[in-house]
């Protein structure tokens, strides 16, 4: 199997997978939602809270907050807590900011994610730990959102049977097809969501479209927590550790 970035940003990635098959794929799809681990709040101990929201919603919107995780440090350890705390009073709104981490380094990095809107007079006070966990476990410790793969779009034309009428260009709902010099080609293929909408609109035949399962295209987010490349490189070991173990095994 060979692989490359086609795009990668520090929470968002776009990877190319060569002689590889669907099944692979779909095993780092699953280790990065399931296993890859991070830190989450489980813990909330609230004092004071006169909010238009309950205790346990305000807990819920805690937990689904992207704490940030330094793997190197807290990986394999069951005990390792982050302690927050919280206090604010209204009117205001109180943002994912006004949680203090002991530590700066473990601090939110995105500031403004609202938690609750306090009215005049209005308190929330309160403390929270954060573990570490993983995604079959519960949804607040699932590093990733938003990951898909797909085939690689493979787009063949039979310049001898096109007569150039356009209408595979207007057809194509992301523009990726254009006439250049008399000649129909495609601009960048990786786009191309395999609608079939050029096919369906050529009434010569002159087009084709199928996607190629041993070469894949994957795309993901992250919420923050770890970098794009960083649960990339988790979810591999962790399936390097499971393959291994089974080989032994056998």
């Amino acid at each position: 199997m060979k692989f490359k970035f086609l795009e990668l940003q520090e929470n968002y990635a776009k990877i190319l997978f060569e002689d590889t098959t669907p099944y692979f794929v779909n095993a780092i799809r699953r280790t990065m939602i399931a296993d890859v681990p991070k830190m989450a709040i489980e813990d909330v101990t609230i004092y004071d809270n006169t909010s238009a929201l309950f205790d346990e919603i305000i807990a819920h919107r805690l937990a689904m907050l992207p704490i940030p995780t330094y793997l190197d440090e807290v990986k394999g350890c069951e005990d390792c807590r982050i302690h927050y705390t919280l206090s604010k009073e209204g009117e205001c709104t109180v943002y994912s900011g006004d949680l203090k981490a002991e530590d700066p380094r473990w601090n939110i990095k995105d500031k403004n994610i609202p938690i609750v809107r306090l009215l005049k007079n209005q308190r929330l006070i309160l403390e929270a730990e954060a573990v570490l966990g993983t995604g079959k476990e519960h949804a607040k410790w699932q590093p990733v959102c938003g990951i898909g793969y797909k085939y690689y779009p493979e787009i063949e034309i039979d310049q001898e049977k096109c007569d150039l009428c356009m209408d595979c260009v207007n057809s194509c709902p992301r523009k990726l097809i254009e006439i250049k010099r008399n000649k129909v080609i495609v601009k960048n293929p990786e786009e191309c969501t395999l609608c079939m909408s050029c096919v369906e609109a050529c009434g010569r035949d002159a087009i084709s479209v199928k996607g190629n399962p041993n070469k894949i295209i994957m795309q993901y987010e992250t919420d923050g927590s770890l970098t794009a490349k960083e649960v990339f490189q988790e979810a591999l070991n962790i399936l390097y550790e499971k393959y291994d173990e089974l080989e032994k095994k056998l």
